[in-house]
């Protein structure tokens, strides 16, 4: 009898133990656990994030996991739900370097909701991290850059993470992860163009948590699906237009999608334009190298990016959340005004400052970007060059930002990012340190409820 893709993917994760993972892979774990609460502390209070917490604690049900920064508990699946989205809200969380799916905080919620009722341990978690972004990772390098072509959000492939995360934690056999990941693929979607543009982005994340929990419960419970939806004829694969089927299974354990091709953000806003934002820095300050660089003596400044080929821009003069985080206009001008991009840029008062939208009207794309060398346009950075009124001309590339894979994530600027967004939710410097220090001292953890007393805030935000 064939082995179908569902049960390969399912014997794999449960045939690698956390002593096969490279202890690096672990780190970058608990890494983007931290990268994801901190995201979350920011997008707590965003309308859209609030409205689903409302909703979900109207409807109340049995409190297992905890609703983060605040003192509530829900149901799994709830629970996973609206901290997924708090997290997604704020444009601060992760993203994959092939493909701008949000992995990590699906895997990172849903892990966090789970490890909550079952007891595990910090090693158990970490672990089911690598491994649910493993998965989910394959997946959705086989489906870009088509699945995206097609009209369809990277929640479509992030699902797969929560349901093998949450799969280890709950301890299932073989045939039932099988049939958990065969109903995670009939149950998801999510349009990309309407992440674009609105809070759909964040309510994407939310269904992906979700919809994991839900798969893995019903799954668990003895319900059944199609063990061969993923690879058949007019299955999940084909209809996305995935490439290079073989590859989803092959090499595993050669290396780790969490170490090559995860990038914690360390700047708010789609990760794309992170490394042509840096770009835009190093040109100014080469600029600045020669006096100052005035606005009026700015002719124009050119992007030459690997994001041109996907026709992922956005438009310039954003003054909201949504349209800043997806343009990269602002992006560039910003961080020539200012020196740099970050957390500041996603403030709507930062939008409308003068210089930087005199700037945005400056800003020209080169109208022949230099081809790419593969099928994953977002793993490729960008060059900017800034031209002045005397035809001096300062050039600068970044091919991948801080943060990511290529260039490695520290542990000081995880540090910094959660001293940075944690505020916003009303924690304070002690606690937001205690915070870092349980997500440090993790791995050897005999259970969750360290970290997860540091995320509870009774009475300190109103719910």
């Amino acid at each position: 009898m064939t082995t179908t893709l569902c049960e390969q993917l399912a014997d794999l994760a449960l045939g690698t133990p956390p002593a096969a993972i490279d202890p690096t892979a672990l780190e970058r774990a608990q890494m983007v656990l931290a990268s994801t609460l901190g995201s979350a502390a920011a997008g707590h209070e965003i309308e859209s994030a609030r409205i689903l917490r409302d909703l979900e604690l109207s409807d109340g049900g049995a409190g297992n996991a905890t609703v983060w920064f605040s003192d509530r508990k829900l149901p799994l699946r709830a629970a996973a739900r609206v901290n997924a989205v708090a997290s997604d809200a704020a444009a601060s969380d992760d993203s994959d370097l092939r493909s701008i799916a949000h992995i990590g905080t699906v895997v990172s919620t849903v892990s966090m909701a789970l490890a909550e009722v079952c007891g595990s341990t910090g090693e158990d978690v970490l672990a089911g991290i690598v491994l649910g972004y493993e998965v989910a990772g394959r997946i959705d390098e086989s489906l870009t850059p088509n699945r995206m072509q097609r009209g369809f959000h990277g929640s479509v492939s992030t699902v797969f993470g929560g349901v093998v995360s949450g799969g280890l934690l709950l301890g299932l056999d073989r045939t039932t992860l099988a049939h958990a990941l065969s109903l995670a693929a009939t149950s998801i979607g999510g349009m990309a163009m309407a992440a674009d543009t609105s809070w759909a982005r964040e309510y994407h994340a939310g269904l992906s948590a979700s919809t994991a929990v839900n798969a893995l419960l019903a799954a668990r419970a003895g319900f059944r699906s199609e063990l061969a939806v993923l690879e058949s004829p007019r299955g999940f694969l084909q209809a996305l237009g995935a490439q290079d089927v073989k590859a989803v299974t092959a090499g595993w354990g050669d290396d780790w999608d969490i170490l090559t091709d995860m990038a914690v953000k360390l700047m708010p806003g789609a990760h794309p334009f992170h490394a042509t934002a840096e770009a835009a820095s190093d040109a100014a300050a080469m600029a600045r190298t020669e006096g100052p660089l005035r606005l009026e003596d700015i002719a124009a400044v050119e992007i030459s990016a690997a994001v041109q080929w996907t026709h992922f821009q956005g438009d310039p003069h954003p003054r909201n959340l949504v349209d800043a985080a997806h343009s990269i206009v602002y992006f560039v001008a910003a961080a020539i005004v200012d020196g740099a991009f970050g957390w500041q840029h996603m403030d709507v008062g930062k939008m409308a400052d003068p210089d930087i939208g005199a700037l945005q009207d400056k800003v020209v794309f080169d109208p022949d970007p230099p081809p790419l060398p593969d099928r994953f346009p977002h793993r490729h950075g960008g060059a900017v060059s800034i031209t002045l009124a005397n035809g001096r001309r300062f050039r600068a590339e970044c091919r991948s930002p801080r943060g990511s894979g290529p260039r490695g994530v520290a542990w000081n600027d995880i540090h910094d990012k959660l001293h940075h967004l944690m505020p916003a939710c009303g924690l304070q410097k002690p606690a937001i340190d205690r915070c870092l220090q349980a997500l440090r001292e993790l791995r050897p953890a005999p259970g969750l409820d360290r970290l997860v007393e540091t995320i509870r805030m009774v009475n300190a935000v109103p719910t």
